[in-house]
């Protein structure tokens, strides 16, 4: 081996000896990637088991054993990645792992709970979809190709975990959505019911962005934050808008900081870029500039 080659490796290590202390449970105490992946696959099953499982109209005994199987298959995997995550949440870091699993089934247990109310709130969602896009053939298309609607079923399930405390895993799933749709959407955030977002590709929705029910919005579109040169020391602050019931908002518009409220029923044009409050009802645009069509 070359000794550049042994001297890069060196420098390797001990950048990270000073930076990131290695212990012997180091890479043990991470949540498993791909783990974390199978539990939203077996979920998409479970939400939507029309589209992805083998079901017969006379088989609703031989269908319930699945999903049972399923729901137990989740549980147990959620649980034990929910324990490694719990080490880095600060008030169970140190408690010990017989604790921490404790804790982490009982999490467990609370999001098996969520999972038919997950169920229709999704199907909120699908609908909106299929009524809001003329060019959806029918809800089966939406549910197996919409980038949106993929985005926005993982976002649901990680807002659960999201809600119960959990650390990483929210943001494992959603990161995950994110490289595949390209719609990121924080697990922190809070949306209503029938949300659709159409096209999807550059969406962008903050974590503490709030949007209410039957919210409309296009490609390019960011929730976000006002400014982030106060960087760690906004944790826990409203830094995104608030989206009031019934807005559209269309493609490249930007609508940023924690004080900007969209009132209800409001038309946001593509490309505008708002850091204050609109009232209900209202149309935004920008004045069109002037278009000149020559003809040779």
């Amino acid at each position: 081996m070359p000794d550049s080659i042994l001297n890069i490796a060196r420098q390797i290590l001990a950048h990270t000896r000073e930076y990131r202390p290695i212990t012997e449970d180091a890479a043990d105490r991470h949540p498993d990637r791909e783990g974390i992946i199978k539990i939203l696959t077996e979920m998409r099953r479970i939400l939507f088991p029309q589209h992805f499982l083998s079901l017969r109209p006379s088989d609703d005994a031989e269908y319930c054993r699945d999903i049972l199987d399923r729901i137990c298959g989740i549980r147990d995997v959620l649980a034990v990645q929910t324990a490694k995550a719990l080490s880095f949440r600060p008030d169970m870091k140190d408690k010990g792992e017989e604790i921490r699993t404790e804790k982490a089934f009982g999490i467990a247990d609370r999001f098996v709970d969520r999972i038919p109310a997950l169920q229709k709130i999704l199907e909120t969602d699908l609908q909106a979809a299929y009524e809001g896009d003329p060019a959806a053939t029918g809800t089966d298309e939406i549910v197996y190709c919409y980038p949106g609607f993929a985005a926005i079923m993982v976002y649901r399930i990680a807002h659960e975990l999201h809600g119960l405390d959990v650390p990483l895993i929210p943001r494992i799933m959603t990161e995950y959505a994110h490289s595949l749709t390209g719609v990121d959407i924080h697990p922190g955030a809070t949306i209503g019911e029938r949300f659709f977002i159409d096209h999807g590709t550059g969406v962008v929705i903050g974590e503490t962005t709030v949007i209410g029910d039957r919210v409309k919005i296009y490609q390019g579109v960011t929730l976000g934050g006002l400014s982030t040169r106060a960087g760690h020391g906004l944790s826990g602050k409203k830094r995104h808008p608030t989206i009031g019931n019934d807005v559209t908002i269309y493609s490249n518009a930007s609508i940023l900081g924690g004080r900007t409220v969209i009132g209800e029923g409001s038309v946001i044009g593509g490309n505008c870029f708002i850091t204050s409050s609109v009232p209900p009802g209202s149309k935004v645009s920008y004045a069109a500039s002037d278009l000149l069509v020559s003809r040779e």
